[in-house]
């Protein structure tokens, strides 16, 4: 009886598991094409635009997308308030948002890395002021606490990557050092440590690789978060500044034209939220296959 109630138990599980599978490889490819569609016109589109992003041309200001009425084929997606292509400041602004997410987390992901295995592995003193300067961090809005650091820094590339990146470290810290106080007192690592293996050998050869997969997972969420925040930063005036084509810049200066020209908030919105989907999805599929017990469920 209980062979047959196990039996039955697996029959129906096996088709769920297989669903969830398929949907979850649906999702990654959807992802992938998403993000390597977005790098690509990054890396090669501002090549073959026929446009500069900053040439002003004032008797074409406003003019819609190609397929609406009074539209330009010479400019696919219609020009801005200055007559300048949207399609060329469209590419040329996903270098700069792809710049701000992927070096922010580069670089905030580093140190956060470096500082959570010293926390974790050495304890005492260094755990201690670390975690409380963590603590410290988290207690204040990140956003807030960006925005007062490009007050200081000044508005500019360079000030919003690193303002984003002092923000960051934290998170990456903290997981990092937890990973390690679950792996430092495992049999290998005290097997290494018999053996005569040296702080910095252990750390880099037997513990950091166990924190590759939670540091990838949030490390492909925060190129997202980073590019959202840095476009929020770009609308309000306090990250990267005109004439430098950026999808916050260019969202900032549709607001205006919002009732009558439409498209100067639609692509660079549209194209933000692309880029973050196709990254959450990657980052769902990373951690489904990071963490052993979504392994068994899919």
């Amino acid at each position: 009886m209980k062979a047959a109630t196990l039996s039955v138990q697996m029959g129906v599980r096996r088709p769920a598991a297989k669903s969830r599978l398929t949907g979850l490889r649906i999702r990654t490819a959807a992802g992938l094409a998403l993000i390597g569609f977005i790098v690509l016109a990054a890396a090669v589109g501002p090549v073959l635009s026929p446009h500069d992003p900053l040439r002003q041309d004032l008797g074409r200001r406003l003019q819609p997308p190609a397929w609406v009425a009074g539209g330009d084929p010479a400019h696919p997606l219609g020009t801005d308030q200055l007559g300048r292509d949207v399609l060329a400041r469209l590419l040329y602004g996903a270098r700069t948002s792809l710049t701000v997410g992927l070096g922010a987390v580069v670089i905030s992901g580093t140190a956060g890395t470096l500082l959570g295995l010293a926390a974790g592995y050495f304890g005492g003193l260094a755990d201690r002021v670390i975690m409380r300067l963590a603590d410290i961090q988290f207690s204040f809005p990140f956003i807030l606490l960006v925005i007062t650091l490009i007050a200081v820094l000044g508005p500019g590339l360079p000030s919003v990557i690193l303002a984003l990146s002092v923000g960051g470290w934290a998170t990456y810290a903290r997981v990092v050092r937890a990973q390690v106080l679950a792996l430092k007192g495992r049999e290998f690592v005290e097997a290494a440590r018999c053996l005569g293996a040296r702080s910095f050998e252990i750390l880099g050869r037997h513990i950091f690789p166990g924190t590759v997969g939670p540091l990838s997972v949030i490390g492909t969420y925060s190129v997202g978060q980073m590019m959202v925040f840095a476009a929020a930063l770009d609308f309000l005036g306090l990250g990267v500044q005109p004439p430098t084509p950026a999808w916050g810049g260019m969202l900032a200066d549709g607001l205006v034209y919002l009732d009558s020209a439409w498209w100067l908030n639609l692509f660079p919105g549209v194209a933000l939220v692309v880029t973050v989907l196709g990254l959450n999805l990657v980052g769902d599929a990373i951690r489904a296959a990071a963490d052993p017990r979504l392994r068994r469920n899919f």
